[in-house]
């Protein structure tokens, strides 16, 4: 078989493993190890990168017919459970997708969830050969989101959130009047399970042994009035992630006494539930928490790209009526 350009750059297991569905890792480790795997006809370690080009040749391989039909079983579930669906794109080209993630849906399956944004493009998309997500987005979070079109893109990009080269600014609604001169926020954070498994984060000290260091920068895009439904009124906030912690906006902010409103796991619960009703304002259904900008170098090009997401319908509406004067 013939390496191609969206494999370049694999450890030579690991490239296997994918291409040979169904064959024990077990097998695949063993025929590497006796030297029956040859890249372009010399003997090669599980740890070797295999080039674009590169041809690997492969002793008699038999997968079982179990092995087989469990693949396609799960095949045919995934298919069955995860409806083709485009979503509104920002960018595009051979290298990289950008869309707009709603609020509600899940970056991917699991924990619950049978499927996400990324096995619902798979099915809207069957002639793409690799389509993964280069970062992720809460649930309740809409935004910018990127999917890699080729491996070395995925790569390339995944290095650039890594090393804090891109730029990613959030809109966030909170409770109460952000201190204007609180700009940056330095906290280390700690992930732990509730007893039920489900996952938190919580500001620990900076002396802490499982504290990981927490950076988000925060500036008042708008002050809203008592009409928002809170009585010290409302911020609109653009924050601006230096660090890329689980839940660390949500924490983050909320540890200041401002948390995000309908946020149902760090938030204030008596004022989402009066945001939840409505009356004369929209009613807020959901987390106020967009993706709104990020900024990134082009995979292949370096070009710096600046992409930006307006917010959705219903939260600009409830921005509106809340920044209008009461009667």
């Amino acid at each position: 078989m013939r390496v191609d350009e969206d494999c370049a750059g694999q450890r030579l297991d690991n490239f296997l493993l994918r291409q040979l569905k169904g064959v024990p890792k077990t097998h695949v480790y063993r025929i590497i190890r006796s030297g029956e795997v040859r890249v372009n006809k010399g003997r090669a370690t599980a740890d070797s990168r295999v080039a674009a080009g590169d041809a690997v040749r492969l002793p008699p391989i038999r997968v079982s017919d179990r092995a087989a039909q469990k693949t396609r079983a799960m095949a045919e579930s995934v298919a069955r459970g995860a409806p083709a669906r485009e979503f509104a794109v920002l960018f595009e080209d051979e290298h990289l997708l950008a869309i707009d993630k709603p609020s509600g849906v899940a970056v991917h399956g699991g924990s619950g969830v049978s499927f996400g944004v990324i096995e619902q493009l798979r099915m809207a998309r069957p002639a793409e050969r690799f389509l993964e997500l280069v970062h992720r987005l809460d649930r309740d979070t809409s935004g910018i989101l990127l999917i890699a079109k080729k491996r070395s893109a995925l790569r390339q990009l995944q290095d650039q959130f890594r090393e804090r080269e891109t730029g990613k600014t959030y809109l966030a609604l909170v409770a109460g009047r952000w201190p204007a001169n609180k700009k940056v926020l330095d906290k280390p954070l700690h992930k732990y399970l509730l007893p039920d498994g489900e996952r938190r984060v919580k500001v620990v000290a900076r002396d802490d042994p499982d504290g990981l260091s927490s950076i988000t920068l925060v500036k008042v895009a708008q002050r809203l009035g008592e009409r928002a439904g809170a009585g010290a009124g409302m911020s609109l906030l653009e924050v601006t992630l230096k660090t890329g912690r689980t839940h660390q906006i949500r924490v983050h902010l909320a540890s200041e006494g401002h948390p995000i409103a309908g946020d149902d796991k760090y938030g204030d619960f008596e004022l989402n539930k009066a945001l939840l009703r409505g009356g004369p304002m929209p009613a807020l259904k959901r987390m106020f928490l967009h993706a709104w900008r990020l900024q990134f170098n082009h995979p292949a090009s370096g070009e710096r790209i600046a992409l930006l997401a307006p917010l959705p319908t219903d939260l600009e509406a409830f921005v509106t009526h809340a920044a209008s004067p009461a009667p």
